[in-house]
């Protein structure tokens, strides 16, 4: 009943990738590399947040079936990021936001469900947006270590597809407006201030820190005609209509391109609640 498909990633990050796997673009590795960093925490957390909603609440037996997918997806990246993590820890780079990381997430652990569930839609909603960004923009991983391409794009691929399902959980649960919108405002604050922070830590470490190229490059993924801002502006607004909701922006489309095009990238293990 499920419309989520679980899948298994072909690729083997045993062997490692080159510090600059981003081709050679000091930026933008140091800042796809903040977000695999966090990820691992965080996808638990979402994982955690949607399994804390009460069995009685999520009535209808679709949404039921896609939690449980939602789970099963949300726990490969986890595994996948976990040895990227790992890798660039052999690289020397840390993940100084960790032990910040590891508080907040036990502090929202003991929140009311609904503000936990607020919480997993807000970032939830930051992760669509940037998925659909890497998914409508491919040049934009031109030159990208080959594995690294291919496990952003997959990880786009499958948050596009599961973007609802936390959405729709907090609503079952009985979720409001007001809580939604407060507390998206805060992770919205919380997130870029997290990424942004680590982002200039893998700077420091790489010694990249004053260079020209760096800001130059900074610059244009932000402010460039296809600039990260002017992308993420409109959706990022748009989250707080009291009619929004995660497919009133369809882009099935896009998701079902890249899959179709890209099969001998992952394997299907298939709905785990079939």
């Amino acid at each position: 009943m499920s419309s989520l498909t679980v899948r298994k990633l072909n690729v083997d990050l045993s062997q490692g990738f080159p510090r600059h796997w981003m081709g050679g673009d000091v930026y933008r590795t140091a800042f796809l590399n903040a977000l695999s960093m966090s990820f691992p925490l965080g996808e638990q957390m979402f994982i955690d947040s949607v399994r804390a909603a009460p069995p009685e609440a999520i009535l209808d037996p679709v949404l039921r079936a896609e939690v449980k997918d939602f789970v099963g997806q949300e726990a490969s990246h986890r595994f996948v990021h976990q040895q990227y993590n790992a890798e660039l820890a052999r690289q020397g780079f840390d993940y100084t936001m960790e032990p910040k990381l590891q508080v907040r997430v036990e502090r929202i652990r003991r929140l009311p469900v609904q503000d936990r569930l607020a919480i997993t839609c807000a970032l939830e909603h930051y992760t669509a947006m940037l998925a659909d960004f890497v998914l409508r923009n491919p040049a934009w991983l031109d030159g990208a270590d080959p594995q690294l391409r291919t496990l952003w794009n997959w990880h786009a691929a499958e948050e596009l597809e599961h973007k609802a399902v936390a959405f729709d959980v907090y609503r079952a649960a009985g979720g409001g407006y007001l809580k939604r919108v407060l507390w998206y405002l805060h992770v919205s604050l919380v997130f870029w201030l997290d990424t942004t922070t680590q982002t200039f830590h893998n700077l420091r470490r790489d010694g990249a820190s004053w260079r020209l190229k760096t800001w130059t490059s900074a610059v244009r993924m932000w402010f460039g005609r296809r600039g990260l801002v002017w992308s993420l502006f409109k959706p990022s607004i748009g989250y707080l209509s009291p009619r929004f909701h995660p497919w009133r922006h369809d882009n099935r489309a896009l998701l079902q391109m890249w899959l179709e095009s890209n099969d001998d990238a992952y394997r299907e293990i298939g709905s785990t609640s079939a």
